[in-house]
């Protein structure tokens, strides 16, 4: 098959086709002949050397996939070959076939391709265990998302405001604040112009928000404590302005604020499929109702995984990026 290997921590130009042998299907395991595969930020981490594969995962990057149930594990029956199929994986997308634990395997949404459907596994795993399980998220509640406009912040969005939380955010232009306004966000905030704390105050008459997706880290995290309401969660998904902070424990002692946070990749076959269970009961008919969309920016080639790439870090798109397969 052809993949997408990493010849060498560096830039985008070292993503490069190469011929691989198909994976063997494993235990417990389908074999997903892939049409689509998403790409995300940690894909761009673990191509600068930052991030690498857990144990036992595949080195070809790529998190998420859609395409259809090619081969199936002797073990494994509420599968059948041609079913359409979309999945989180641990490494192994950008490649013609991926092989998937068939717990982290979910059938693709009625009225969703499977370009669209390889944008919803590591975006929706990581809303609904962040926001609505480590988060406790609640309707009427007040969710305040960090980058708004990229794959994980359309999809919080959307969800939150779905199950009635009304939603603040923050983009990095106006354009993407437009944006995510259009997709239900109560008011957008331009980081780059505008103090979010304030902001987020102002909009909450000083009460501050419930809840925090922050995939900031950094100088953000006293900043996002300062935000709360009393009893409020700051939820940490992502460290781009920084692993290390210091902050003011006052306002966490006197609001009775949580701080958590989590990483999705490392967790176990049994966790994500618990995961996956709790998509498919809450979050599945929410995008089949067309209530929740799937916000693809743009598409590429398997082949051009490089320039999709680079756009990730040009950060100017709005959702997802995705590759396709022939």
């Amino acid at each position: 098959m052809i993949a997408i290997e990493i010849s060498t921590p560096g830039g985008p130009e070292v993503l490069v086709p190469v011929e691989r042998p198909r994976p063997a299907c494993g235990p417990g395991e389908v074999i997903i002949k892939v049409a689509a595969a998403g790409v995300n930020r940690p894909d761009v981490v673990q191509r600068l050397g930052h991030y690498p594969p857990p144990p036992g995962a595949s080195d070809i990057p790529g998190l998420e996939v859609a395409g259809t149930v090619d081969e199936i594990a002797a073990d494994v029956t509420n599968w059948r070959r041609g079913d359409a199929a979309c999945a989180l994986v641990s490494g192994g997308g950008y490649a013609e076939y991926c092989a998937v634990p068939a717990p982290q395997c979910l059938p693709v949404p009625r009225g969703i391709d499977l370009v669209h459907a390889a944008a919803i596994p590591e975006t929706t795993f990581t809303v609904w265990t962040n926001v609505f399980e480590r988060g406790r998220l609640q309707k009427g509640e007040t969710l305040l998302v960090h980058g708004g406009s990229s794959g994980i912040g359309t999809t919080a969005i959307q969800l939150a405001r779905t199950f009635g939380a009304r939603v603040l955010t923050t983009a990095g232009s106006n354009e993407k604040c437009a944006a995510c306004e259009a997709l239900g966000a109560e008011r957008a905030i331009n980081y780059r112009t505008t103090d979010f704390v304030a902001a987020v105050r102002e909009a909450t008459d000083g009460r501050g928000a419930d809840v925090i997706l922050d995939i900031v880290g950094g100088d953000y995290l006293q900043r996002n404590i300062d935000t709360l309401a009393r009893d409020g969660r700051l939820v940490h998904i992502g460290q781009l302005g920084g692993a290390k902070a210091q902050i003011n424990l006052g306002p966490v002692l006197r609001n009775r604020l949580t701080i958590t946070g989590s990483t999705l990749r490392p967790r176990s076959v049994a966790e994500k499929g618990a995961i996956a269970r709790e998509l498919l009961k809450h979050v599945w008919p929410v995008f089949e109702s067309g209530a929740v969309k799937v916000i693809v920016d743009k598409t590429f080639p398997l082949a051009l995984a490089a320039d999709a790439h680079r756009l990730m870090e040009a950060s100017t798109h709005i959702g997802k990026l995705v590759l396709t397969v022939p």
